[in-house]
């Protein structure tokens, strides 16, 4: 067809052809009127298998499998990129990252990545995600849910847990290191 636009036309090219310098929508979605007598949050656990190495007290994370309900997940893909980024910050945030301060001024020594440890790709296993379907229109129109952060919060948890039951010792301040596990 003579003049029919092409499926790859450049975004511009198409509000040109339209004559509009953008193009804005507006909506509205008002909360639901029976929201407050349902709990509208998305649901996770974490499972955690530890090796503590006996002579070292050298912490590793061998395995994690975790289970997500968050309502509609929109998109797979970034969805599971995003639990797994929280699971990787719950490994930092149990094992490595910790923010000294200087008792003296109270001032933050760790101010960079050379004092201040983050996992990085060696510090990370195998990571299996599982994402329960779920529909919740009681949430929105939808039945979409935040996945923000619930990959960190039950991870960090998770590894306390493995930790205590390969060694026996509870501990309950973050990051784990060796002087908390002699």
């Amino acid at each position: 067809m003579r003049g029919a636009p092409s499926r790859r036309d450049p975004y511009t090219a198409i509000l040109a052809r339209a004559q509009v310098p953008e193009v804005a929508v507006e909506t509205r979605s008002e909360l639901r009127p029976d929201r407050d007598q349902y709990s509208t949050h998305a649901f996770g656990a974490d499972f955690v298998e530890v090796r503590v190495d006996e002579d070292l007290g050298r912490i590793r994370v061998a395995r994690v499998v975790a289970a997500f309900a968050a309502g509609k997940i929109l998109n797979a893909k970034t969805a599971r990129s995003q639990l797994i980024g929280g699971i990787v910050w719950g490994i930092g945030l149990a094992l490595q990252e910790h923010a000294v301060r200087d008792p003296r001024t109270a001032r933050i020594v760790t101010r960079d990545l050379t004092d201040y440890h983050v996992p990085v790709h060696a510090d990370v296993p195998d990571i299996d995600i599982l994402t329960v379907d779920e529909e919740d229109l009681h949430v929105n129109e939808i039945g979409a849910k935040g996945i923000g952060e619930i990959g960190t919060t039950g991870s960090a948890a998770a590894i306390a847990n493995a930790v205590y039951h390969a060694t026996g010792k509870r501990i309950r301040d973050l990051p784990i290191t060796v002087d908390k596990l002699i």
